[in-house]
């Protein structure tokens, strides 16, 4: 049954990690940004590939990612990344989206 929950968790997640919902966040509303966005902020450095995010946010907290965004908030960019673990608990990792640092890690209610 486990097995089968997590491999319908990993479909969803692959096909969630394409058409992640990445979101920036300025001082004053939330704006959503569109994938031509974050490519150009990846190209011009300001932003780590979704891929490392990903890797690195699943080396601090083991599991599956479920949703992925992307803010700005006090002109830094950070990612927030929601992980299911093998315990069925779900954490909220931030991470600095240029250099991929924790800023914060979080268990879910």
């Amino acid at each position: 049954m486990m097995k089968k929950f997590n491999l319908f968790v990993l479909a969803i997640t692959a096909g969630s990690l394409f058409t992640s919902l990445l979101i920036l966040t300025d001082k004053d509303a939330n704006a959503d940004i569109n994938q031509q966005t974050a490519r150009q902020l990846l190209s011009a450095g300001k932003i780590l590939p979704l891929e490392k995010i990903t890797k690195l946010a699943k080396a601090i907290k083991p599991g599956e990612v479920l949703e992925t965004e992307l803010e700005q908030k006090k002109g830094t960019h950070i990612y927030e990344i929601e992980i299911l673990d093998a315990q069925s608990q779900v954490w909220e990792i931030k991470l600095d989206a240029k250099t991929g640092k924790l800023i914060k890690l979080e268990l879910e209610d």
